[in-house]
């Protein structure tokens, strides 16, 4: 896994996601957000790890658009926990800069995946 960057990376947020659903729900009180969080934080890392075992490019594709997809809620739930003081900005910045940068590499992965054709 240390050889392909986004699975590592996507592996990582989910621990990390896990963790500050964990935190939320036991010191903020906060359920509902925080399971909407950990359901597309957690996904990103599944769908990459189905799009590595595709049957086939377009398969790989697909499940990399979703994994995209899942990133960029996982950026809006986050950003709601902040805007609603559920998140410090110190406890946000970091969790949110590995989101954006998930969605950069996937994004760059897609793009390359497009132009390939």
């Amino acid at each position: 896994m240390k050889d392909n960057v986004v699975q590592a990376k996507s592996y990582a947020f989910a621990v990390r996601i896990v963790k500050l659903c964990q935190y939320l729900r036991s010191e903020k009180r906060e359920y509902v957000l925080s399971r909407q969080l950990l359901r597309s934080g957690t996904s990103i890392g599944a769908n990459v790890e189905e799009a590595i075992g595709g049957q086939s490019r377009a398969d790989f594709g697909a499940r990399l658009a979703i994994a995209y997809k899942e990133a960029r809620e996982s950026r809006y739930w986050l950003r709601l926990l902040k805007d609603t003081d559920y998140l410090t900005e110190r406890e946000f910045k970091g969790v949110h800069a590995d989101a954006e940068e998930l969605c950069r590499i996937i994004g760059a992965i897609r793009k390359t995946l497009r132009t390939d054709n």
